[in-house]
């Protein structure tokens, strides 16, 4: 009891209102003054043991912010919880920042909502924290819209009030071109060992104060989204195909692995030591020969929908978690490369859906990530008058 007390103080006076997007930047403030203290020199074993039976008590939100109060007591603490805390592929959870930048899990959907505020142009993502289709939430990151004279931006960042492209909580952004039907989703920080970046304007707004001289600051290309002119006005959703550039088609198949970021970068240096940004386990960097179709990228299509006759309209199967029609609306699955199918090909790894005037549904799995599910997601909310 004394043991429990003590660490809820400690936690407290760490940081007092901890949640999911608390940048990492966030996490090193009070790490010096507490890396000589009591809480740091507690025997390891029992330690990791009393971090063990915090993190398997509190599975859900909003009680497992204390599993994110742990990790920033001080650095021996923060270093075990990254240990007994599993990625959101196996434990189907996320709990730290970085997660929404991993793979979601791989034998079930995550399910998410998006609440579209059209006054200031804002789109906030939450993770579902009840079987409800839009409940209250545990907010994920947040988009703001930048309308250019030749495209438009969607800024994706950690916290809602902090839309700077220079901000440590910016972690990337979706651009259009001037029609709306092709898009380019960006990460701030390179998806993989070996990642290229592309030169543009934004580079400029980060500062080198505000991000780890470690890592280069930049824009990754992670996606390329097209959707398919409508020309003739045909009836029916619209049809895109998205083309995940970091995660190879193999990803998909039983054992396929897929880059997965491990660290966000500290702002100022030295407080924690050099830890990995990311874990390069894509077979991308396994080639065996040239033309070898695994290591191409996933690239995903729209689930093709079927035409209802009693009610006149296209249906896809949505299992509850869609109530209002939209061409906004689609399931997203991944192509087979010519001459394979599979049941893998079946699976939906990403659907949007209306439920509200400005409520959606997101729902992920393994091998996209939540920043990547929302970006495609955001491109469904832009205007395509060539495309309806």
């Amino acid at each position: 009891m004394n043991l429990d007390c003590g660490l809820r103080t400690r936690s407290c006076r760490v940081i007092q209102d901890t949640s999911m997007a608390v940048a990492a930047s966030d996490l090193e403030e009070d790490d010096d003054g507490l890396r000589q203290s009591c809480w740091a020199n507690m025997p390891q074993e029992l330690l990791r043991e009393v971090l063990i039976r915090i993190e398997s008590s509190e599975n859900k939100w909003p009680s497992r912010k204390d599993v994110v109060r742990c990790a920033t007591v001080c650095r021996s603490w923060r270093e075990i919880m990254k240990e007994i805390v599993k990625r959101p592929e196996i434990s189907g959870m996320l709990t730290f920042p970085i997660s929404v930048k991993q793979p979601g899990p791989r034998e079930s959907l995550l399910q998410c909502f998006i609440k579209r505020k059209r006054s200031t142009q804002t789109y906030l993502l939450y993770l579902n924290l009840t079987q409800a289709l839009a409940d209250d939430g545990k907010f994920l990151l947040a988009a703001r819209k930048f309308r250019r004279p030749t495209c438009t931006d969607y800024i994706i960042s950690l916290h809602a009030d902090d839309m700077s492209k220079g901000s440590s909580r910016y972690i990337g952004k979706l651009r259009s071109n001037f029609l709306g039907t092709k898009f380019i989703v960006y990460d701030g920080l390179p998806p993989h060992d070996g990642a290229k970046m592309t030169k543009s304007r934004s580079t400029k707004f980060m500062g080198s104060t505000q991000v780890s001289p470690r890592v280069p600051a930049g824009s990754y290309p992670v996606a390329h989204i097209s959707y398919e002119l409508n020309m003739l006005g045909s009836r029916g959703p619209r049809r895109m195909q998205c083309i995940m550039d970091p995660i190879p088609s193999s990803a998909i198949e039983p054992g396929g692995v897929a880059p997965t970021q491990t660290e966000f970068p500290l702002s100022s240096g030295e407080s924690f030591p050099s830890i990995p940004f990311f874990r390069s386990r894509s077979s991308c960097t396994e080639k065996s020969g040239p033309g070898n179709q695994r290591d191409e990228p996933l690239v995903l299509k729209n689930k093709s929908p079927r035409w209802h006759e009693q009610l006149q309209c296209w249906c896809l199967n949505f299992q509850g978690r869609v109530t209002v029609a939209s061409v906004k609306n689609f399931q997203l699955v991944a192509t087979p490369p010519s001459g394979q199918s599979g049941p893998q090909y079946e699976k939906v790894i990403l659907q949007f859906g209306k439920v509200g005037k400005d409520v959606f549904t997101m729902d992920y799995r393994y091998p996209i990530s939540a920043f990547q599910a929302f970006a495609i997601c955001l491109s469904s909310f832009d205007t395509k008058i060539a495309c309806e």
